[in-house]
Formats: structure tokens, C-alpha cells, sequence
């Protein structure tokens, strides 16, 4: 049989293939860019999660040398210009110590930090509410626990809640002539939530270990302590409609120093659930050279994003 294409014919179906060609390029640019936005999206709720709760570690453990190093977190920070070498970020929280035990025995204790109805620290950060931390032991101590819930507590106007857990897990090691301990904690973040005023929020899970691998047995605790943290996590974010979820895992250990608020080196592998291992759409979170720095690089499919951290 013989075709015979009429310029009608013809005029039919060249307009149905750039319909059909029109419909396909703009679904795959649709498709792209919520990819995209949902990669970028759970890559930063990590990061903004990890630096939260990062500072709620720091607060814990600097609230006093009674129950950890003091001087870190909201309460200052080693800095060798400062006198004393010691410079408070705030003149708040007010904090409050009640011994539970009710003999000689100074823990378990209770530590309520009271930021009260807003109070803005040197960092230019705002904070508000409470965050209450029970002790087992000084968080030096082999087997010592702290456990801390919030009451209400903001940070910038996020909204803080769930339970933040440190186990210590150190161990002793020899220096001769001294014996030392190198500092190890577990720490988990269990149901976490950050909740912001416009109703978008993010829901985290996760586990580390923060092990001490420079400084140890040296007298200059924040100065010169260096700490690996590794683990990983995961969560839920809710952007507008969309709600994402995601596992985490560091795959380079970060880097922290109390000299420093942020994490200053390592690597974060974020991939939204359901994505296969090679993915483009799996993104890595770069906290840098190790420099002390608010930056991190986020790459998804390749292209990087600088993100700046609270």
C-alpha cells in the first residue's frame, strides 16, 4: 500500500508531536525542579538540626565545672584576647541547681538554664524558655547521663523539643607519665522538633558518637581540644505542602572545637528516602577545610550550594 502524506496530514501531526514533545520537556523540567527543591530542603533541615542540637550539647556541658568543662556553648568560650581567657555570650540564662538526692551526695542533680521571655546574646542569636538537664554524674565520669528536655525553649524564634541524651563513654589512656581520659560521648536526639512561626517544621532522629582525638591530657581544654563526631540520622521536613523525609549518615568525620560555634570540617550524606546509592539527587553537606566559619557547601546533582548556618 502506498502512503500518501496531504499537507493536512502532515499539519496533524507535526502538531501532535510538539504537543507530545512540549508535554514531556516541561514534566521533566517540573520533575527536575522538585528533585531539586526536596534535596535541598532535607540537606538543610539536617544541617540546621545538627547545629541546634550541636549547641545544646555545648550548653550542657559548659553550664558549670560541676557537672562538665564550663565556659562553653552560651556561656562563653575560650578565647586567648579575653581576660581570664573566658568572655560569656550572655548575660542569660539564669540558672538554677537543685540536688535530688536529699543526702551529701551532689548528684542526681537538676540544672534549669532560664532564657526567660527573650534575651539576645553576643552571638546575635535570641533565645527564650527553658531547657532543663537532669545528671547522673559529672559528664566526665564513666556511665554519667545527661538527659534534657525543653520547656518551651526558642531559638530565633524556633521552636526546640524533644529529648537530647549524652552518655559519657571515655576511656583512660596512658601518657606516660600520666594516665589520661580521652573524652567520648554518645548522643542522641530523640524526637526532636524544630518548629518555626510559619508553620513549616522539621522532625530529627539521631545518633553520634563525639570522641576526642587532639588535646587530651593538656591543661587548655577548650583551646586545643579537638573532637570527631561520627553517625548519622534521620528526619522528616515539612516545606509548605511538601512533606520530605530523609536518612543522614556523615561519611568524612566532622570536626568540632569548642573554640569554634559551628563544625569546621566533614562531610554529610543526605539522601531522601526511596533514592537509589547513585543517585543525583543525593546530596552531601561540606563543612569545609576546618576553617572556623557559618558556611557549608551543599551539592546536588553535581552543582554546589553555599548555605549559611544560624
Amino acid at each position: 500500500m502506498k502512503l500518501i502524506f496531504s499537507p493536512t496530514r502532515l499539519a496533524v501531526l507535526v502538531l501532535v508531536s510538539l504537543i507530545v514533545f512540549g508535554s514531556c520537556k516541561k514534566e521533566t523540567s517540573k520533575d527536575t525542579a522538585q528533585e531539586e527543591f526536596a534535596s535541598q530542603a532535607s540537606s538543610e533541615a539536617d544541617a540546621e538540626s545538627d547545629d541546634i542540637f550541636n549547641e545544646v550539647f555545648d550548653n550542657v556541658l559548659g553550664v558549670n565545672t560541676d557537672v562538665g568543662f564550663g565556659n562553653t556553648g552560651v556561656f562563653g568560650q575560650m578565647n586567648p584576647g579575653a581576660t581570664g581567657g573566658t568572655a560569656r555570650l550572655t548575660a542569660c540564662p539564669d540558672v538554677t541547681v537543685t540536688h535530688l538526692s536529699g543526702t551529701v551526695d551532689p548528684f542526681p542533680l537538676k540544672i534549669i538554664m532560664d532564657f526567660g521571655t527573650g534575651c539576645t546574646g553576643r552571638d546575635g542569636r535570641t533565645r527564650s524558655g527553658k531547657i532543663i538537664t537532669l545528671y547522673t554524674k559529672r559528664l566526665f565520669e564513666f556511665g554519667a547521663i545527661a538527659t534534657t528536655e525543653f520547656d518551651n525553649f526558642t531559638i530565633d524564634s524556633i521552636k526546640v523539643q524533644g529529648r537530647h541524651v549524652i552518655t559519657n563513654q571515655g576511656e583512660a589512656i596512658s601518657t606516660s607519665p600520666n594516665i589520661c581520659i580521652r573524652h567520648r560521648w554518645k548522643v542522641e536526639v530523640r524526637d526532636g522538633r524544630l518548629t518555626k512561626p510559619n508553620g513549616n517544621y522539621v522532625e530529627w532522629n539521631s545518633t553520634k558518637t563525639i570522641t576526642q582525638v587532639e588535646g587530651t591530657c593538656t591543661p587548655y581544654i577548650q583551646l586545643d581540644d579537638i573532637y570527631k563526631i561520627d553517625g548519622g540520622g534521620y528526619g522528616k521536613v515539612k516545606r509548605g505542602d511538601l512533606l520530605i523525609a530523609w536518612n543522614s549518615e556523615i561519611t568524612d568525620p566532622l570536626i568540632k572545637k569548642f573554640s569554634c560555634r559551628w563544625l569546621v570540617k566533614g562531610v554529610i550524606r543526605v539522601a531522601r528516602l526511596n533514592l537509589t546509592t547513585n543517585s543525583p539527587w543525593v546530596a552531601t553537606i561540606n563543612y569545609g577545610n576546618g576553617d572556623c566559619d557559618n558556611k557549608a557547601m551543599v551539592t546536588i546533582n553535581g552543582v554546589p550550594h553555599i548555605i549559611t548556618l544560624p
